[in-house]
């Protein structure tokens, strides 16, 4: 679940992090009334929406007057924000947040994430912050610092000396990134998190540290606890990821024509590497699961057929847990009361199998069965040509 910035620094505010003042606002009529409600006039409108690069691609104004704020907010809320991290159909701006202008001397970059190697917490810093950490990394990766605190523990004096040392803060600034490091390692740990990255954390004129932006992501398997942080786990899915979701599916849309309906993830892949080995393209991930029901093969018939890209729909289901009789009468009953019309090539290997392929056999249905994956993928991309 992916928090957008104002959320995450309401959270890192909470937790007595320096963060720039700042207020929330889903549309420019909104504007004026809450540059009321704060302390600066000049400062910048962000675009909230989750993809890095906002500056570079106009989601990101800094406003000198209130009129120019609304101005901003009114270019900026409802645009249709492309970077190099959406790609060219973009990502839509629902609100904006207006911000104090940070006046910066340096810029660093901090992040706490897991690394799953060596199954613990990983703190990386580095002195180039403003930038890609990726392009560090490529290019420069004696810039990158890593450490690894002692899971459940404060952290250590040594890591924070390590971290001021590295940065070459002066002195007087090595408590404040000691202090900023640890309770961004509490926030971490007790909002479940697997990314919180903060690029920039600026240098101020003043000689303070301030977290500028803020990339929070927390673990989905712990949602249920953290209901309170204002994320929403469907905010990157469309309608139908959302739906297959409540039914305990996983869908991605692809851009091909050849539908896919699989139990399992592993085959769901094989399926759409042996699609396009025979010249075809698939025009999705499904995963229905290993104890997918009848109203859910339904659904997923139903989510399939709703893109209308789709030629042929090729099932390719495994049968070990749910035998291949049952899933064979869920795909008979399914496809009867979808009223699918699109061309329907199945493949079923497992438990009961002749059982299955017997009861698809005398449905009554135009089904095509096939032998084996190579012959179920030969058969969707003949139908679709």
């Amino acid at each position: 679940m992916k928090l957008l910035e104002y959320q995450s620094k309401a959270l890192l505010r909470e937790a007595g992090l320096p963060v720039p003042e700042s207020i929330h606002v889903t549309s420019s009529g909104e504007v004026k009334e809450a540059l009321k409600k704060v302390s600066f006039t000049r400062g910048v409108v962000k675009a909230q929406a989750f993809t890095g690069g906002r500056g570079k691609a106009g989601g990101i104004k800094l406003f000198e007057t209130p009129d120019e704020a609304e101005k901003y907010a009114d270019d900026i809320i409802g645009m249709q924000l492309v970077t190099h991290q959406t790609g060219p159909e973009g990502v839509k701006v629902y609100s904006a947040l207006l911000e104090k202008a940070g006046t910066g001397l340096n810029e660093f970059y901090l992040a706490i994430l897991l690394d799953r190697a060596k199954v613990n917490p990983l703190i990386m810093i580095s002195p180039d912050g403003g930038v890609d950490i990726e392009e560090v990394a490529e290019k420069t990766p004696g810039r990158i610092l890593r450490l690894y605190p002692e899971y459940g523990k404060p952290i250590s004096n040594e890591l924070k000396t390590k971290a001021a040392d590295f940065l070459d803060l002066k002195s007087e600034l090595k408590d404040q990134l000691g202090d900023i490091i640890q309770k961004l390692y509490d926030v971490y740990l007790q909002r479940d998190a697997s990314l919180i990255e903060i690029n920039p954390l600026a240098l101020t004129d003043d000689d303070k540290l301030e977290l500028l932006d803020c990339k929070f992501d927390i673990d989905d398997n712990a949602i249920f606890r953290q209901t309170g942080a204002g994320g929403d786990p469907n905010a990157e899915k469309n309608e139908a990821e959302i739906e297959a979701s409540k039914y305990g599916m996983s869908y991605i849309s692809l851009d091909g024509n050849i539908g896919c309906m699989v139990n399992g993830a592993g085959l769901a892949m094989a399926t759409m590497d042996t699609i396009k080995h025979n010249g075809g393209e698939p025009a999705n991930f499904l995963d229905v699961g290993g104890s997918a029901s009848e109203e859910a093969v339904t659904k997923a018939f139903d989510i399939i057929s709703g893109d209308h890209a789709v030629k042929c729909i090729l099932v390719n289901i495994f049968g070990g847990i749910m035998k291949c009789d049952t899933i064979a009468n869920g795909i008979v009953a399914a496809v009867k009361k979808s009223g699918l019309k699109l061309p329907l090539v199945v493949r079923l290997e497992g438990t009961n199998v002749d059982i299955g392929k017997k009861i698809i056999e005398e449905s009554g249905l135009n089904i095509i069965s096939a032998e084996n994956l190579d012959d179920a993928a030969r058969k969707a991309v003949s139908v679709t040509k």
